[in-house]
């Protein structure tokens, strides 16, 4: 069995789909994201229990879908750790419409906003940023369906998914926590 390395949308979401897992790869994405970004620690494994729960009516999730969520967990972690931020936002390619994509993101950063808060609790001191960073991701999961496909759409759209990206970095810098063998191999390389 060859272990696949490296997930994007259209792979993901063929397993959710093939699975009859109602669920969108973004906002699985998302929401992985977001608990990782809030201090979900690395060490931690019932991040598939609240998957579970929050997809597919609760009614569990097929073998093949597990390993997905468990490939894209750590995926996102390597990702969000390397040092030259190849963390990306797991969205339809450019070959999709600008409405598909504009709906991709706005249910990724709906899964990121989830996934924060079933990670953040009432003592947990938020900075300002990340404050605004979370009232703009609502604003972001509301946009609107009705966008035309044009250069000043595609051009706005890539703003804001860099944005996006840029601010779930931010989120984990102010809140992740690094896993411990991480703080440990720091100075290998």
């Amino acid at each position: 069995m060859t272990e696949q390395t490296s997930f994007d949308f259209s792979s993901v979401q063929a397993i959710i789909t093939a699975e009859s897992v109602e669920a969108h790869a973004s906002e699985v994405h998302g929401v992985l994201t977001g608990l990782i970004c809030a201090g979900y620690a690395y060490e931690r494994t019932d991040y598939l229990g609240m998957v579970n729960d929050m997809l597919n009516n609760s009614e569990g999730l097929p073998k093949k879908v597990k390993t997905v969520l468990k490939g894209l967990f750590g995926q996102l972690w390597q990702d969000i750790l390397d040092d030259s931020y190849s963390f990306q936002l797991m969205l339809p390619d450019d070959d999709d419409t600008i409405v598909e994509r504009g709906n991709a993101l706005g249910m990724w950063v709906q899964g990121f906003n989830l996934g924060f808060g079933l990670q953040q609790n009432k003592t947990t001191v938020l900075s300002a940023d990340v404050k605004e960073v979370l009232n703009d991701f609502v604003e972001i999961a509301n946009l609107s369906d009705e966008m035309e496909e044009d250069e000043d759409t595609e051009q706005a759209f890539f703003e804001i998914s860099e944005y996006v990206r840029i601010s779930a970095l931010l989120c984990f810098t102010e809140l992740g926590i690094l896993p411990e063998d991480k703080n440990k191999s720091e100075t290998l390389h």
